[in-house]
């Protein structure tokens, strides 16, 4: 009788250092955020800026000698100059519902809870097979499959209302979720997941009551932050791409980020 041995995962390697076990294998996110942080405190050392006998992490958390080390790095080779004044009133120009200030939305959703332990590709599937349902009855229900499914599905105690979350303005949402409502104009069941600290929202857009649109001179300091953060995650990237070149990588790709992933 032939035996056969079950395939241990690969394990992923920055010039040699592991990032997860076979035992504990990690998300292809995971992956790159570890690889990201593992670069960056390889660097550090390179650059002597941290020890030599600095233990690699084993569960993905820095230490906080490494952390002040990639921190220091991070400020000797990326280069994040000022946006110019120009550049600001384009970008304000260009974004002025971002910085218009009373917006609200009335919003339900359906949270998918991602917890400890809980499988998040079935968890995914889980939440994007309703999303399309609500939407194919979105506008043209017979009765409400929205408020059902949040009834029946969601992981928030709004589902006994059918998922409503009221009027909302942005300093009663996570940033993460703010960021997906506020500044569109879409009404109805937005056409992806919403990603938050708490999981995955299906969400319905009811209304919308439109801000105040704001001077620029008034949010001038809004808008240049947020061009020197947008400077700084590309300089980031382009950074980790370098480092990524120069070094041996085994079981993790980095291309695949659509930006940085950095502890």
């Amino acid at each position: 009788m032939q035996t056969i041995t079950p395939t241990l995962p690969e394990i992923a390697c920055i010039n040699g250092v592991a990032l997860n076990t076979a035992e504990a294998p990690l998300s292809a996110d995971e992956l790159r955020q570890r690889a990201c942080s593992e670069l960056l405190r390889q660097a550090a050392i390179a650059q002597g800026l941290l020890s030599n006998n600095e233990t690699p992490s084993t569960d993905g958390v820095l230490s906080e000698e490494a952390s002040s080390a990639i921190e220091t790095l991070l400020e000797k080779n990326l280069i994040v100059p000022e946006p110019s004044d120009a550049a600001c009133r384009r970008h304000h120009a260009a974004n002025q519902a971002i910085y218009s200030t009373g917006e609200r939305v009335n919003v339900r959703h359906i949270l998918f809870a991602v917890t400890q332990g809980v499988d998040v590709v079935a968890l995914r599937n889980r939440a994007e097979t309703t999303l399309l349902d609500v939407r194919c009855h979105d506008g043209h229900n017979t009765e409400d499959t929205f408020a059902k499914s949040a009834g029946i599905l969601s992981n928030c105690p709004s589902g006994a209302e059918g998922g409503s979350l009221g009027w909302l303005s942005t300093a009663d949402c996570a940033p993460e979720f703010a960021k997906e409502l506020f500044g569109h104009a879409e009404v109805g069941v937005l056409p992806r997941l919403v990603h938050s600290r708490f999981g995955l929202h299906v969400v319905e857009v009811l209304a919308r009551e439109p801000g105040v649109e704001q001077a620029f001179e008034a949010v001038h300091g809004a808008v240049s932050m947020s061009l020197r953060q947008k400077t700084y995650i590309t300089a980031l990237r382009q950074y980790l791409q370098l480092l990524a070149g120069q070094a041996v990588l085994v079981g993790v790709d980095l291309d695949a980020a659509d930006s940085p992933l950095v502890q």
